[in-house]
């Protein structure tokens, strides 16, 4: 039988005190990220670009708990808007400690569109898949950079997908942003750690479930457990825990790595 070490569980304090900006966190995965956080003692931003309701609705479960956090409203593709966010966590919570780039574009992952194939798929749908994942992450980044240089610490934790590793649908515009992120990964841990600011990515595969694979069938999910060595989908719980590894004191002599979290489906 296997075990799903999932969010049930008590989580440590791991990251007691400190104060956390998790872009695209007003549902799915985001929110998952900020609840899991702010159950490990963070002060967690919930950042959002719509769906206020929703960020509000995250904010209140957190709080619920006894959790602290905020909702803010910003496009991380606006880099004032993104400094203006940074400058109120600033006022709000006295820091930044972590910064989890999780925001993306709209997506719809259809193994038929138009953007699956080279043929067919244009520029405007890369240009809209960089903007979002890599511009939003670079303007993120500098936004929280002048604090953490401050800090001299900080951990920075981008979010991907285990497609870079293994293109099973070739979805040409995401994959090539988020396999982006690896390089923008890299250079920014060799760069900042001079300044004890760490930084890795993490790729998730097919999570069970999110917006994303509500529509994913059981049949579709136990396919991918037989062929997965630990034999179980990972759990949004299970990859949000992962987040907390990287964003806590414990990987502290880790920085510039890309890590697959998705059971050993891929061995980058």
């Amino acid at each position: 039988m296997t075990q799903n070490h999932s969010v049930d569980a008590a989580i440590p304090m791991l990251l007691k005190d400190k104060v956390a900006i998790v872009t695209g966190a007003s549902r799915g995965l985001g929110a998952q990220i900020a609840k899991q956080m702010a159950a490990a003692g963070a002060n967690v931003c919930v950042n959002y670009l719509n769906s206020k309701d929703a960020a509000e609705a995250v904010v209140a479960d957190i709080k619920a708990i006894g959790g602290q956090a905020s909702a803010y409203q910003g496009d991380v593709t606006d880099a004032i808007q993104m400094q203006a966010m940074a400058a109120a966590v600033i006022e709000h919570f006295g820091a930044i400690d972590i910064l989890v780039n999780n925001a993306l574009p709209s997506y719809q992952f259809n193994p038929s569109a138009d953007y699956t194939s080279i043929e067919t798929v244009n520029w405007a749908h890369f240009s809209q898949q960089m903007d979002g994942i890599v511009k939003g992450a670079v303007n993120t980044v500098q936004a929280v950079l002048p604090q953490m240089k401050a800090q001299k610490m900080g951990k920075i934790i981008n979010i991907s997908t285990n497609l870079v590793y293994n293109p099973v649908v070739t979805y040409y515009d995401y994959t090539t942003a988020k396999s982006a992120l690896i390089g923008l990964t890299r250079n920014l841990a060799s760069e900042l750690g001079q300044y004890g600011i760490r930084v890795n990515l993490l790729a998730g595969g097919l999570l069970k479930t999110t917006d994303a694979s509500s529509l994913t069938t059981e049949e579709v999910f136990d396919y991918i457990a037989t062929t997965t060595p630990l034999r179980q989908a990972t759990s949004v719980a299970d990859f949000a825990n992962s987040v907390l590894l990287m964003a806590s004191d414990l990987s502290a002599a880790i920085t510039g790595q890309s890590i697959a979290v998705d059971g050993g489906l891929t061995m980058p």
